[in-house]
């Protein structure tokens, strides 16, 4: 039996791309406000700055990526001394404006009645600033208690012993094949791609569902369970 089901964050349940980019435009305006030198710098510049930091420091804290993207950016306008300030500034507007997909409560309201639910991510999108306090018997969050990042097997195996049951028994959803699908999959638990966008699927990545919506997130759980206890019949 499938009995618990944990989810990724960022892109999963929140929809981040319109806090992030409201957290930028702040700190755009604050920094057109303190110097002229800013007028030059864009939002594209700021959207820019998260990928020309994030391969060197991709296994820090998100927390620390986002400051140093902004320490770049910053300095487009010499603005460097204020990055505390200005990082302040980002990650309020960030929480703020973060909300959880339409498809999400209702979908969480529904499993509830039949699995365990947790949520497990590498971000700093804690629940309980994101609109979703009180809707998981677990939380874990990469960086905290050593906890590596997805994909690290690690990360993987605590998801397992939060949930307190064998990794058979876990499903993990979230946007990412690599890290929610392929790295679940290798730690021996099932796996659902949700993919939002309808983005091809690669031929060598074998999500055990894949959704559009988490409406239809119920409906794929009971096939797997079926499937599964199909596979289980046919082995005896």
């Amino acid at each position: 039996m499938l009995t618990t089901v944990v989810f990724d964050a960022d892109e999963t349940l929140l929809d981040l791309r319109p806090a992030v980019t409201g957290g930028l435009v702040a700190v755009l305006e604050e920094m057109r406000r303190l110097t002229p030198a800013a007028a030059g710098v864009s939002l594209a510049d700021l959207e820019s700055d998260w990928d020309a930091v994030f391969g060197a420091h991709s296994a820090e804290p998100v927390q620390e990526i986002r400051r140093a993207a902004l320490a770049r950016s910053l300095a487009r306008a010499g603005l460097g001394d204020h990055l505390d300030e200005l990082a302040a500034l980002f990650f309020a507007h960030r929480f703020a404006l973060t909300r959880p997909f339409p498809d999400v409560r209702p979908a969480l309201a529904a499993l509830r009645e039949r699995w365990t639910l947790g949520f497990a991510t590498n971000g700093n999108s804690r629940a309980e600033r994101c609109g979703l306090a009180g809707e998981f018997s677990f939380e874990l969050y990469a960086h905290e208690n050593g906890l590596p990042k997805k994909p690290a097997p690690d990360f993987y195996a605590a998801v397992v012993e939060a949930a307190g049951v064998p990794a058979a028994q876990v499903v993990y959803v979230g946007d990412s094949l690599a890290h929610d699908v392929a790295g679940p999959q290798r730690a021996g638990l099932r796996a659902i791609w949700l993919n939002r966008l309808g983005l091809p699927r690669p031929p060598d990545v074998h999500p055990d569902a894949e959704l559009a919506t988490l409406a239809d997130l119920p409906h794929a759980l009971v096939e797997l369970e079926q499937l599964r206890i199909g596979d289980l019949g046919a082995s005896r």
